[in-house]
């Protein structure tokens, strides 16, 4: 059988690049990011230098209470753009464990 050139055509400019955001899942930053932003939320809730917080160390060693865990598990869902449960920060209680779970997800 043979096709001739004026039954198919290549995809104009348009329909080439009709794929948009909305078409496309939300991707997540990588988990170095989310450690930055972290990392950073901590150093300014704690008046401290973001290099000075160890992504190793639990949240609660760094005073953080059940208020100011919820409180950043909503400005981290914020900046992510996507629902996350409040009680991240108590299933994944290091920078470095919530940060690479996150980026996962």
């Amino acid at each position: 059988m043979e096709i001739q050139n004026s039954q198919i055509s290549p995809p104009t400019e348009l329909e080439s690049s009709e794929v948009t955001a909305v078409d496309l899942p939300a991707k997540l930053p990588a988990a170095a990011e989310i450690q930055a932003w972290i990392a950073s939320y901590l150093a300014d809730l704690l008046d401290i230098d973001a290099d000075e917080v160890d992504v190793t160390i639990p949240f609660d060693q760094y005073g953080l209470d059940s208020a100011a865990a919820v409180g950043m598990s909503g400005d981290l869902e914020d900046w992510l753009g996507q629902k996350l449960d409040p009680t991240l920060l108590y299933d994944y209680p290091t920078v470095q464990a919530l940060a690479h779970h996150l980026a996962a997800s």
